[in-house]
């Protein structure tokens, strides 16, 4: 029997009769960065990019023309500002503006970013300057179907009458990084026009190179909770988006639909970055939190949990104070449950192992490979238009082994598919992607000569020789319901049994030529090794996996603490005090409960780990403690401005009698400092002071 169609999303007008959609995919042409910029110094001259010039065709052909200003120019940074900066590394949100382009999604994905300091620096290479071997030159990276590719501009912007960029902008009228970011990003696709439909999920890969899952929040899974703290802590990049509101046609995206600001404070069809999640303890229970942001940095969210919310007022003063902001910046809270309601997607992009925690980079296993629908050949469609030549598409063997490291489960594994179709076109917005989708199956008692060779490891893919046409016809993909999108990237995320599996991607229709690179994530089989991730695997197993609500007290984090063996310090024994961890815990236990959640103790476990390295590396005397140079040498290190007197005066409080400071005392002293400085920024309205109730 013919099975039925699969399920397709977001219906787009076909390709007219006669026109091939199918074009070779052409990477941007490549220039060396540091070959220009040593020419354009020796020749003392500032580099001119021909390739994206300072001209109309770099904006465009369409209705983006129609915003520009009279008497557009093009202009260096240096005629805008009297000492401009390229990048202002003290800045810990974005501060940019979005311009005439109505790239939301791009701002999105990039405040994601900025949570991920060395992603940022990966993707906007820090040692470029306005004064050091300044030319008029700058490079930006972004992954491109499966390669890293460095693009280079000029920094000619353009700009206003009144010497304004039309563009993206800072706030910091002498900081420019975003502008040339933004111009590089419009060179890879084509022109600044391009920039104006887009996904969130779409610029999160190009920043990272990771894979992403699309969470519909309609019908959101019931442990989305769970799915969100695992996001968190992988180091996983999370954007959404709204609700449209009103119907707009897809070819053109009128600068109405991406202002329309509603009642609740929200926009219409927008995208917005997760920076954050929070489970509080109110006076009924406890509630789970989001903390989003606008890319815009203005424009909030009015409802139950925003900055103005009487519900603020069931927690704990503490607690309020910590995560509280009354500023108009963008940023707000929200209950899980509105999340829920007001957002239709929640897009996940999981990082490569490379990229993602060192605890979390050990367990997990990447593979790619690139393939190409071939009209005649390997161009077959989906089963639902060609039963019989079906299994004439490409087909990738999998290899899910067990997951010999994990206690959770030794009956099923995750396993995360990616399908991504090439661009057919130079500019992004011009070409329609293709319908494209994948059917799983699992292969049963498997005795070919050509399966997967034992020495692989845990996921393997390849495409020696197929399954012939029967298999097909008398098996069911392990995805019966197979969703053919429009879009670049497929993505499903599957519980697998260990065993062989064929991947069979393919295009809706038949005979649609493209080329495609398909990605699979899955667990490692072997233990983790690195040291830091062994030793919290070793802790969350013991103290996390074995009861359902884990708490630890301050007798137990003492215990902890004192029983790590840490490598680096045997030259000496560390020891925590039990006031010591009663000071840690008072600081980071927001709810009052007298213990650390698993949430609140893994936040103590990343600084713990930070302080650890710094301090190491300003204990120059290797003595086990720091004298006031090496004090001061350590704060500045961790990026934190302090006076001289104040660090005098910890040295004081947390130091020996000899002003000296123990690793112990070093890591309470540092807390304090970072939490009284959240508590300061989240409370001042002006930066300069604050006022408190007695409570508080």
């Amino acid at each position: 029997t013919m099975p039925s169609l699969p399920c397709l999303k977001k219906k787009k007008s076909p390709v007219p009769l006669g026109r091939s959609i199918f074009q070779k995919h052409t990477p941007p042409i490549q220039q060396n960065y540091q070959a220009l910029l040593e020419t354009c110094l020796k020749n003392k001259s500032l580099f001119t990019d021909d390739n994206f010039p300072a001209h109309i065709s770099s904006i465009g052909t369409g209705a983006l023309l129609k915003k520009l200003p009279r008497n557009l120019q093009w202009k260096r940074p240096h005629a805008l500002h009297k000492s401009p900066v390229f990048y202002a590394a003290n800045r810990k949100q974005l501060d940019l503006c979005q311009g005439l382009v109505e790239n939301c999604w791009f701002l999105a994905a990039l405040e994601a970013l900025t949570f991920h300091q060395d992603i940022l620096a990966a993707v906007v290479p820090q040692n470029q300057s306005f004064e050091r071997k300044y030319a008029g030159i700058f490079h930006f990276r972004f992954w491109q179907f499966g390669e890293w590719v460095d693009v280079v501009v000029d920094d000619r912007l353009p700009v206003n009458q009144a010497g304004e960029l039309v563009f993206v902008s800072s706030v910091y009228k002498n900081v420019f990084w975003g502008a040339l970011l933004e111009k590089a990003y419009a060179k890879l696709y084509g022109s600044y026009e391009d920039l104006q439909i887009g996904q969130v999920s779409e610029a999160l890969v190009d920043f990272t190179g990771g894979v992403n899952i699309r969470i519909k929040l309609a019908a959101a899974p019931p442990d989305l909770w769970d799915i969100l703290t695992r996001a968190t802590y992988s180091r996983s990049l999370m954007g959404c988006q709204t609700h449209l509101g009103v119907y707009f046609p897809s070819v053109s995206l009128p600068s109405m639909q991406a202002t329309k600001v509603l009642k609740n404070g929200l926009v219409a069809g927008h995208a917005y970055t997760v920076t954050g999640i929070r489970k509080v303890t109110c006076q009924y229970g406890p509630e789970n939190l989001v903390r989003l942001r606008n890319p815009w940095g203005k424009i909030e969210w009015k409802g139950d949990w925003s900055d103005s919310s009487y519900k603020w007022e069931l927690l704990s003063p503490k607690e309020k104070i910590l995560l509280r902001k009354k500023k108009e910046d963008g940023e707000f809270w929200m209950s899980l449950q509105d999340f829920k309601i007001h957002f239709v997607d929640l897009m996940i992009c999981k990082l490569t192992p490379d990229l993602m925690s060192q605890e979390d980079g050990k367990k997990w296993m990447y593979s790619l490979k690139t393939g190409r629908w071939v009209k005649g050949s390997t161009a077959r469609g989906s089963l639902g238009f060609c039963n019989d030549t079906f299994w004439m598409n490409p087909q990738y063997w999998l290899n899910v082994l067990p997951v010999e490291d994990s206690k959770k489960s030794l009956s099923s594994c995750n396993v995360i598919i990616s399908l991504m179709q090439k661009h057919s076109s130079k500019h992004r917005n011009r070409a329609p992607h293709l319908f494209i989708g994948f059917s799983l199956y699992k292969v049963q008692r498997i005795s070919l000569p050509f399966l997967l060779s034992p020495n692989r490891k845990n996921s393997s893919l390849c495409n020696n020789r197929k399954l012939p046409p029967s298999f097909f016809t008398r098996h069911q993909p392990v995805n019966k319901h197979q969703v053919f999108l429009d879009e670049r990237e497929v993505t499903h995320d599957f519980r697998l049994e260990p065993g062989v599996y064929v991947i069979v991607p393919s295009t809706l229709e038949p005979q649609q030529e493209s080329e495609f690179i398909l990605r699979v994530f899955s667990r490692k089989h072997e233990i983790v090794d690195r040291y830091e991730g062994k030793i919290w695997e070793d802790f969350f197993t013991k103290y996390f996996e074995q009861v359902s609500n884990p708490e630890i007290n301050a007798v137990q984090l003492q215990r902890i603490l004192n029983n790590i063996s840490w490598r680096n310090f045997q030259n000496f024994r560390l020891s925590f005090s039990l006031d010591a961890c009663q000071g840690i815990l008072a600081l980071l236990d927001l709810n009052a409960s007298g213990t650390l959640s698993i949430q609140e103790f893994r936040v103590l476990w990343k600084r713990l780990l930070f302080y650890l390295e710094v301090f190491q590396k300003k204990d120059t005397s290797r003595s086990g403690k720091l004298d006031l140079v090496e004090l001061h040498a350590a704060v500045r290190e961790t990026g934190i401005s302090l006076s001289n007197e104040i660090c005098n005066l910890m040295a004081i409080r947390y130091g020996d009698p000899d002003l000296k400071i123990s690793f112990e005392s070093f890591m309470c002293f540092m807390l304090r400092v970072e939490i009284m400085g959240e508590a300061f920024r989240n409370l001042t309205q002006d930066g300069k002071g604050i006022y408190l109730r007695e409570s508080e």
